[in-house]
């Protein structure tokens, strides 16, 4: 079970900081959401950004997902920004598998994100090429919203679909989901099948980021 919080929700001000502090009290990854104004109707952050913060993030993988169209061009440049896994949305790409070929060329996992409309049918015969599946419990591009629920029995679809893969191959792929996941309710994500949890507000809101690390990752354990 790894714990994810997402940058997005951190202080800007002092975001090189932020990622040094939330990996030493127990995260896991860093999530980085770089969104283009254009994919989604917001802007944040680039690969200037990324190279910024990867000497705070030491040997943490940073998990940067992109929201942005076309993906193509900006994965050689995250990738040499020091991003470990590059995800992207299938809308956003002409040629998912070349786009999934691109990021591993450029040493980079893989990963394909699944907007909440978006049905698993995308990620069937690309599953060879994924080291992650992202299903977005939000529609992408604020943090701060709430969880969709319609989600959880698409969790246990994706879940069902990865392991049986994983039988016929040997091949393991995380399962991550992104919006909305809080204390309340990260243990019936785990039950649903994610092994991987995206958390912002509920980590960045928090006083105690240890404290609320921990918190979480004991009820999906608990409960997943």
């Amino acid at each position: 079970m790894l714990i994810a919080p997402s940058i997005l929700s951190a202080d800007f001000a002092r975001l090189g900081e932020e990622v040094k502090t939330v990996l030493a009290a127990g995260a896991d990854w860093i999530h980085f959401d770089a969104m283009d104004n254009h994919y989604v109707p917001n802007l944040t952050i680039g690969p200037m950004v990324c190279s910024a913060i990867k000497p705070y993030a030491g040997s943490a993988l940073i998990d940067v997902h992109l929201m942005v169209e076309p993906v193509d061009a900006l994965v050689p440049m995250f990738a040499k920004a020091g991003a470990g896994l590059i995800s992207f949305h299938p809308e956003a790409s002409k040629h998912v598998d070349r786009t999934l070929q691109i990021i591993r060329d450029h040493g980079c996992q893989a990963g394909v994100v699944l907007n909440p409309a978006t049905p698993l049918a995308c990620v069937e015969h690309v599953l060879d090429r994924l080291d992650l599946l992202l299903l977005m419990s939000v529609n992408p591009g604020f943090g701060g919203q709430s969880f969709i629920a319609s989600t959880l029995p698409k969790l246990r679809q994706a879940r069902a679909l990865i392991d049986r893969h994983a039988r016929e191959s040997g091949q393991r792929i995380r399962l991550e989901v992104d919006g909305g996941v809080k204390l309340d309710n990260i243990g019936e994500i785990a039950a649903a099948g994610a092994d991987t949890f995206v958390a912002g507000s509920a980590i960045f809101g928090s006083s105690d980021y240890s404290a609320t690390i921990a918190q979480l990752r004991s009820s999906a354990r608990r409960l997943g």
